[in-house]
């Protein structure tokens, strides 16, 4: 009996999965013919759907890309770098490799390997081995942009490269030329260019991508990318604009960039970022990758178009870019600052230091000025201000908006120079004023105990005798002084934007500051180990 119940039941799970499985897998009996028919589940096309204005549109933008695609892929490049790294011994090892051999003699690895037959040694004066030269290669992109073969890419695609060879997309192959790099120096962050380069092939009819003004571009707006990643040629790419004018990159300084959501990633660098009209919007450059692999996470970013363009230019006609050099050093305007200077919101860029005939000097730029605008954009940052003067014409002025001590607004107008080397070296070298009268009585305010720069005091920090101000000697716990990093041996030269030459000169300032009582101080502050100085804003407590 309960045999016969569990083969019931061991039936009637086969039928059942049987069922299942005809249902699953589309096949049904055709009774008329007396045989199994497999149905389409997947792919049957619907003669209603297709004719609704819906399907039609999503059929329209569809065609639309790959409209766009054809037209625009023959102008992306495939670019091929060799740098030759050296020679070894029959190509095996390389002088950087003499390491890795050394630790195979040790005494150790001798006696382990030691245990194997010896193979007859030949004399070293016989062997002299081969020196075969060694190289390494690199894959990147470039975009055309003239039919006679100027080809704009990033300048860490071709950097210290002895042959640069071109593919097309169409296979044709061509050596390449370098014409002019700005590199990004990432040695002297400062210092860096925009990472783009010109090569140039010789050939005629080229197809070309036109340039789009990059300023157009909105935020969620579609674009493509189109490169080289992992040596894939002619790959394509879809998301959107995901944010603009990000300047966070201090080894690429002079570049705003674009961000987007297109997968773009190793090989894509010098490729092109293309807007749905099939103009050039930018050169893509640089990933953010959250792991090991540096795979693409939706984080890509290209240089604007119009700053390649102009840059091209400059490329081709000079071999380097010309930037504009205003001779400051800055610093950021913080919340606390903001809020002292009745801003409405942090912004803008505080003037820490002036260079001695510096453009902004001879411009009229104050130490302690906030700069507001440049050439009638608001200034955002610091990145955002160095980005924009290293864009300014060379010679020609630019006006600017500062905000002065005690809140006046002026409008200047500079000459920028032009940024070199020299000028950089030269920035931020302050004249000295000499020593005011000497007091040894401590003061304390803000959470900060100070005393004169007596000749002691100076020689004991690192500073100069001619210098001028007062040492803090001592910062109380859990002050916002402490929070904000002032430390023993910092020396205060200014206070509310006045000069502070002495002692005395500070105990009456913030005796005026108490009786207003005032929340906030500006001081500005140097360090025995920086050349200028930092202004910084620190609260002043209530009891004080």
């Amino acid at each position: 009996m309960f045999k016969l119940r569990d083969r019931r039941s061991n039936l009637l799970a086969v039928i059942l999965v049987v069922a299942a499985s005809l249902i699953v897998a589309g096949v049904v009996m055709d009774r008329d013919a007396d045989k199994f028919t497999f149905q389409t589940a997947i792919g049957q096309t619907d003669e209603a759907l297709e004719a609704s204005p819906d399907f039609q549109q999503l059929a329209g933008a569809n065609r639309a890309f790959i409209d766009l695609v054809a037209r625009t892929r023959p102008a992306v490049v495939q670019i091929t770098t060799k740098k030759e790294l050296g020679a070894g011994p029959n190509g095996r090892l390389l002088p950087e490799e003499e390491r890795f051999r050394d630790m195979f003699r040790d005494d150790l690895f001798r006696r382990f390997f030691d245990q194997a037959p010896r193979r007859e040694r030949v004399p070293q004066r016989e062997r002299e081995p081969e020196r075969v030269p060694r190289y390494t290669t690199g894959i990147g992109s470039g975009v055309i942009a003239s039919d006679d073969g100027y080809i704009l890419t990033n300048n860490h695609v071709i950097e210290n490269a002895d042959e640069i060879t071109v593919t097309l997309a169409d296979g044709r192959i061509y050596e390449a030329e370098l014409i002019g790099s700005d590199p990004a120096d990432s040695e002297a962050p400062n210092a860096g260019g925009s990472d783009l380069a010109v090569i140039k092939i010789d050939a005629e009819d080229l197809p070309v991508l036109p340039f789009g003004d990059s300023d157009a571009l909105a935020v969620g707006e579609w674009v493509i990318a189109i490169g080289t990643p992992h040596n894939l040629s002619q790959t394509v790419t879809r998301g959107i604009v995901s944010a603009k004018d990000r300047d966070q990159f201090s080894d690429i300084p002079f570049s705003s960039f674009i961000q987007t959501d297109a997968p773009i990633n190793r090989g894509n660098s010098g490729g092109a970022l293309i807007n749905i009209r099939g103009e050039l919007v930018g050169i893509n450059t640089l990933i953010y990758s959250g792991n090991i692999f540096g795979g693409n996470i939706g984080l890509g970013f290209a240089i604007p178009s119009n700053t390649a363009r102009d840059n091209m230019i400059q490329l081709i006609e000079k071999g380097a870019v010309e930037r504009g050099w205003l001779g400051i050093a800055m610093a950021t305007v913080d919340r606390d600052l903001a809020e002292k200077l009745e801003l409405e919101k942090p912004r803008g860029v505080l003037v820490r230091s002036v260079g001695p005939d510096s453009p902004a000097e001879k411009g009229g730029l104050e130490r302690g000025d906030i700069i507001t605008a440049i050439g009638g954009e608001e200034i955002r940052d610091m990145n955002h201000l160095r980005h924009l003067v290293g864009q300014g014409a060379v010679g020609e002025p630019i006006d600017i908006i500062v905000v002065r001590r005690g809140g006046e607004e002026k409008l200047l107008s500079v000459k920028l120079g032009e940024r070199t080397q020299e000028a950089r070296q030269a920035l931020l070298e302050q004249p000295r004023e000499s020593d005011s009268a000497e007091s040894s009585a401590p003061k304390t305010f803000a959470g900060l105990r100070v005393r004169d720069l007596t000749k002691a005091v100076a020689e004991r920090y690192g500073y100069g005798y001619d210098e001028k101000g007062v040492v803090i000697t001592q910062v109380e716990a859990g002050s916002d002084a402490a929070k904000k990093g002032l430390q023993p041996g910092y020396l205060i030269q200014e206070m509310e934007w006045m000069p502070v030459e002495n002692l005395d000169a500070y105990s009456k300032i913030s005796d005026r500051i108490s009786a207003e009582n005032r929340k906030q101080v500006i001081l500005y502050i140097k360090t025995p180990d920086r050349q200028g100085g930092e202004y910084v804003t620190i609260r002043v407590a209530p009891s004080e």
